[in-house]
Formats: C-alpha cells, structure tokens, sequence
C-alpha cells in the first residue's frame, strides 16, 4: 500500500513533469511560432539557462533555512504559473528574454529543492524514492508524446495552455506536499560556511564534479541527436520513440535502485557505473549504428542519467548535514544543468557542424572527467573521518 506521504511526492513530481514534458522539447517552437529569429530563440533560451544557474542555488539556500520546507517549492510553483501566463501577450523579444530567465528560475529551481526534501521524507518516513520519482518521468513522456500531438493539431500557442494548465495542477500538488516543518526556525551557525568550504575541497566538490561532468555528456544528445539521426534517415516518429526508450529504462532503474543490491550501492559506485556507461554510449553511437543497436545504447540512459542522479541524491542523504542537503543539490542544479551542461551544449553545435554524428565521441570527454572523480570519490569515503562535519 502506497504511504500518504509518498503519494504527495508522487502526485506533485507527476504533475510538475506533466508541464516539464511541454516545456523543455516544445518552448522553441513555441517561441518559433511568435516569429522570433533563430537567433533570438538561441539568446532566449540561454536566458533561462542562466536564471537556473543563478537561482538554483539561492532557492535551494532559502529551502535549508525555511521553517517549512514546502514553501520554497510552493512559491516558485505559482511562481511559474504566473510567468507562462505573462507569456501569452508578449512577441517582443527583449521582454520575452526577460521571462525566459524568471520561468528558468523559477521551474528549474524547484527540481533540487524537491528533490532534497523528497530524498530526507523517503529516509524519515521509510518510503522508497525512487518509484516516487519515476512517476514523474512517466509522466514526462505523457506529456511529450501529448503536447507533440496537440501541436500537430492545433498549432504552436498550444504548448503555452498545456504549460499554464500543467503548471496550476503542479501548484495544486505543491500544496499538498507535506509542510515539513522543522521544530525551530534555523539558525545559522557560525561556522556553516567553513564547513560547507571543507565538504568542497574534498568529498562534496568531488560529488559535483563526477554529477556535472557525466550529466554534461548527454550535451550533444540533447542539442543534436535529432537532427543528426534525422539526418541518417530515421524518421521523426522514430527518434521520439528513441528518447521515450531512453526515458522508459530511466523509469526502470528508479523504480528498482532503492531494492536488492542496487539499493546497497555507495554514491560513488552509482557515479562510476554512471561514468563507464557513458564512455561505452557514447563512444557507440558515434559510429553511426544502426537503428537496431540504438535501442540497446538509449536503454544505457538508465545509467548515464538514472545512475549518476540517484548517486548524487544518495551522496547528499547520506553525506552531508541536513541543514546543507537542498544548498548541495542547488549547487548540483547549477552546475549539472547549467554551467557544465550550457558549455558542452555550445561546443556540441560545433561538433556537429564539423564532425556530425561523430561528435558523439566528444562526449566521452566529460565521462572521462566524471568518472576519475566518481573513483577519486570512492577512495576518500573509504578513509576513516579525521573530523565530523556536522
């Protein structure tokens, strides 16, 4: 039987991924269909790129300090209503620039906030993460198979009722989550900021690192894999078939990596299985394979992304002081899905332009780079503690 609490979870992370589904694949074409330039559509996008990057942290830091841990994720919830709403009126491109970077913000923002509070509920309540959040990816598919289909039919402007509408049901489930409160307000002590340079000179800077680098390897997927596969002759139904494969093998390790042996991995080996994957998926599939061998090479999402994801969670869980766990996963934000991965993504277009499918092979920079620190990882949380962190 399903836990209360973890039915809140799961009916806030469907519903954020119901709009998640609409957002992330079809906002350019929304923003293609008010007649923006490419050029614009590029700038656009990369402001809300930065508002993740510069708010994630911010977000996360109020979620440490908040008396209810639902709050940060409640008001960045309405927030994000508000700003899709704002959207409907607006063709400029400066003005849409601007509430690109507030919906980055405040979208983005509440994926390591919920995630730290989902990963410390699932530990005090003794419920499973992982099928909590595989619920969202579920749902993430609903949603891009949906949205792709309602724009097929009845236009671009579509995509920006499904993202109002998904995004009040997501408030709706914001509200829901359970308050989370703590017995006092925080009260910062004086020696947080020390302890949190200590955790990134060793065993927390080593987590960003092998999390940032491996998640930035799926870059030229995410940037070119469409066009490059289309080029190849596989058709446009068939690479969103690919990604929901893809999607569908993530969903499957979520649902199992809090059982067996999967369950009992450290961090830093989900971080190195992550690592190893990336080197084998990408290395593969820029040898342009067949349609066939790319179904095997999309199921390794399941450890490219899953792996290195629930990797970091557990660091966090396990690792780092309670008062510290949402500021780590904002760092994570920032840096895996931001910084990291905006810097990959730009030197994937050219990757491409030069090397086609072949600049799948550039990918396994970064994994290479995740991976020396998911060991580097490894070996300094086999040492004995020389002091407590907390």
């Amino acid at each position: 039987m399903v836990k209360p609490t973890a039915l809140r979870f799961a009916t806030y992370y469907g519903a954020f991924y119901l709009m998640f589904g609409a957002f992330l694949p079809y906002f350019p074409r929304w923003l293609d269909g008010r007649g923006l330039s490419p050029e614009w559509i590029g700038w656009i996008l990369a402001a809300g790129m930065i508002g993740r990057t510069l708010v994630s942290p911010i977000g996360a830091r109020w979620a440490d300090r908040a008396v209810r841990h639902r709050d940060p994720i409640l008001a960045f919830a309405i927030g994000s209503v508000i700003v899709f709403a704002l959207h409907l009126p607006v063709s400029t491109p400066w003005i849409l620039l601007v509430l690109s970077f507030a919906a980055g913000a405040l979208v983005f923002g509440q994926i390591p906030v919920t995630d730290a509070f989902a990963i410390r509920a699932a530990r005090d309540h003794t419920f499973e993460f992982g099928p909590v959040r595989a619920f969202g990816s579920a749902l993430f598919i609903v949603a891009n198979f949906s949205a792709g289909a309602l724009i097929d039919r009845l236009g671009t402007e579509s995509v920006l009722a499904w993202m109002i509408i998904a995004g009040g049901l997501m408030a709706l489930a914001a509200a829901w989550l359970p308050p989370g409160h703590r017995p006092t307000a925080h009260i910062p002590r004086p020696d947080e900021w020390s302890r949190l340079a200590r955790m990134l000179a060793g065993p927390l800077g080593l987590a960003l690192a092998a999390s940032a680098l491996i998640q930035a390897g799926h870059g030229f997927y995410y940037v070119v894999s469409a066009n490059a596969w289309t080029a190849q002759g596989i058709s446009g139904a068939m690479v969103g078939t690919l990604w929901a494969f893809a999607v569908a093998f993530e969903i499957a390790f979520l649902w199992l990596s809090g059982r067996g042996w999967l369950g009992r991995l450290s961090p830093a080996n989900l971080m190195i299985i992550g690592g190893l994957a990336s080197l084998l998926r990408w290395g593969l599939t820029a040898l342009s394979p067949p349609l066939w061998a790319l179904f095997p090479l999309q199921a390794l999402h399941a450890l490219t992304f899953a792996a290195t994801y629930v990797g970091f969670l557990r660091f966090t869980a396990n690792d780092m002081p309670d008062d510290q766990t949402a500021l780590s996963q904002g760092l994570n934000s920032a840096l895996s899905g931001g910084i990291v991965l905006a810097a990959v993504s730009t030197l994937s277009g050219y990757a491409y332009a030069r090397f086609g499918v072949g600049g799948f092979a550039f990918m396994m920079v970064p994994g290479l780079l995740g991976l020396a620190a998911a060991v580097l990882l490894r070996r300094v949380s086999l040492l004995p503690r020389r002091e407590n962190i907390d």
